[in-house]
């Protein structure tokens, strides 16, 4: 089933195109066809030891990807729903080879075939998180090369459909992210904004920007000092790598995902729980002197064995062996799975996820439709027949002239905007985003709750304010920008109209 309205189309010019062209070029409109039914695939990026693969068995409710690095964390691996959990190692000649999951339940380290020879993993899981999301998890980036991987290009990318070095059958598995989540630590170094560009460069025209890219500050809890809460240190920081990553992604949002995977995948047990109110019930000071370090809690002398307090800085670290702690001596009583939903709070995960649905999941279709039309623009750009390369081309264009298919051109001129392609002032720089970015016309409007007329004579509003500065003191390119937003805010007032009369 297709995403929506405008990915329907798109994959209709598909099946149409495909009908009439043969070879190579119609194996490739029916592999963009059939990615346009598939869930909206998110990629996750950063440098090494950032925590991806914490984030990813977070946001898939499973511990499944290794976190510590060996072979199957050098390769990219995508994981998506399935009726069955499943490891295929995809080579590069297309064939695969089945592997179980290890006794942890998790991708086994060793994947029984040659790095070289590895396309990418394929992981199929029962998880319901994966039904409308797949995830993919990509080699990290050292600190001294952020050159993204011909595989990671190939795959995230989709230049496999028209690379020559690759095997028909792996081209049809190897197709682009259409979002972005890069994840780094503390502070923002120049070689992360560069990694984010690469990645820009490398993409299509809507599948690395500002627009469907989000920044994950990782691992807040280091901020923290003895009992000392790491949020407010984390929320300041989130500010400023804002700032400096504005033009290459769309938020920061601050997570501790290893507080996020533990709750998520369920690994705290009853005798985790235990030991944990076991610790609360000890004397302060003796609770002060063994949250002090890590190393104190790991060794020093304590009523709880010392394997089960390795097992608990495995799980939560020091920061959440402490907030646990708190809470449970603040109220003795708690239960187990209010403490529990209470680590998970205290993750962060749910401001991520929140983030996420506005950011991907509301303009899902937008973002495959764009896709999809980018990956069409360039199988007509290498078609071998010049009347194949002609009607593809035409269609592409019938599409984008529809009124349906503005949302589109929003997308793009904020996707100018965002990057610093064309300047606008910071207050229209935002009406634009939010126009772009969601249908929501008192989120877009900055108007929560207020009455249907009231959004609709705000949206007229607007629509004249763009229309005022696209003739009068905007730049060539600025005109441009503003002529598109004046249509956009036209239509949205036409569409709370028409919704008010139905109401």
């Amino acid at each position: 089933m297709t995403s929506g309205p405008l990915s329907a189309r798109v994959a209709g010019i598909c099946v149409d195109a495909a009908a009439r062209i043969g070879g190579p070029t119609r194996a490739q409109l029916l592999d963009v066809q059939r990615r346009l039914g598939e869930p909206l695939r998110v990629a996750i990026a950063g440098r090494l030891k950032a925590g991806k693969s914490t984030l990813v068995n977070s946001l898939i409710g499973r511990r499944v990807a290794q976190t510590e690095v060996g072979e199957c964390t050098r390769v990219v691996t995508q994981f998506r729903y399935g009726t069955s959990d499943r490891v295929d190692v995809v080579r590069r000649d297309g064939s695969r080879a089945s592997l179980p999951l290890d006794d942890l339940g998790m991708i086994p380290q060793r994947l029984g075939v040659p790095s070289h020879d590895i396309a990418y993993v394929d992981v199929t899981l029962t998880s319901d998180r994966l039904r409308d999301l797949t995830v993919v998890d990509t080699p990290g980036l050292s600190s001294t090369n952020t050159s993204v991987s011909a595989g990671t290009r190939r795959f995230l990318f989709n230049e496999a459909p028209i690379d020559d070095d690759i095997d028909p059958d792996s081209a049809g598995a190897l197709s682009g992210a259409e979002a972005i989540i890069y994840v780094f630590t503390q502070s923002v170094r120049e070689d992360d904004v560069q990694a984010l560009e690469s990645f820009r460069s490398m993409s299509s025209r809507l599948s690395s920007n500002p627009i469907n890219s989000v920044g994950l500050f990782n691992k807040v809890d280091k901020l923290a000092g003895a009992g000392t809460d790491p949020w407010g240190v984390a929320a300041a920081l989130a500010t400023d790598q804002r700032r400096v990553l504005r033009r290459v992604v769309s938020d920061v949002v601050p997570v501790i995902g290893l507080l996020a995977e533990t709750t998520e995948a369920g690994r705290l047990t009853a005798a985790d729980c235990e030991a944990l109110r076991e610790l609360a019930r000890l004397p302060e000071s003796e609770r002060l002197v063994l949250l002090a370090s890590v190393d104190l809690f790991a060794n020093r002398e304590c009523s709880i064995d010392a394997e089960q307090r390795q097992r608990l800085l495995r799980l939560l670290d020091l920061y959440g062996i402490g907030y646990a702690i708190a809470a449970l001596t603040a109220q003795p009583q708690l239960a187990t799975g209010e403490l529990l939903r209470m680590l998970l709070a205290a993750s962060g995960i749910a401001r991520l996820r929140q983030t996420l649905e506005e950011t991907f999941r509301w303009r899902t279709d937008a973002i495959k439709a764009g896709w999809a039309l980018s990956s069409l623009e360039k199988i007509a750009s290498h078609a071998p027949q010049p009347r194949d390369r002609e009607m593809l081309r035409d269609a592409i264009e019938r599409v984008l002239q529809e009124p349906e298919y503005h949302r589109l051109r929003l997308l793009e001129v904020a996707q100018l905007v965002t990057t610093g392609a064309v300047d606008l002032p910071d207050q229209m720089e935002g009406e634009l985003t939010r126009l772009a970015l969601s249908t929501d016309p008192g989120w877009i409007l900055n108007l929560p709750g207020a009455p249907q007329q009231h959004l609709a004579d705000a949206a007229l509003q607007a629509a004249s304010r763009w229309r005022a500065f696209a003739v009068a003191g905007a730049s060539p390119a600025q005109s441009r920008v503003a002529l598109v937003a004046h249509r956009g805010f036209h239509l949205l007032s036409q569409r709370v109209r028409g919704q008010a009369a139905y109401s």
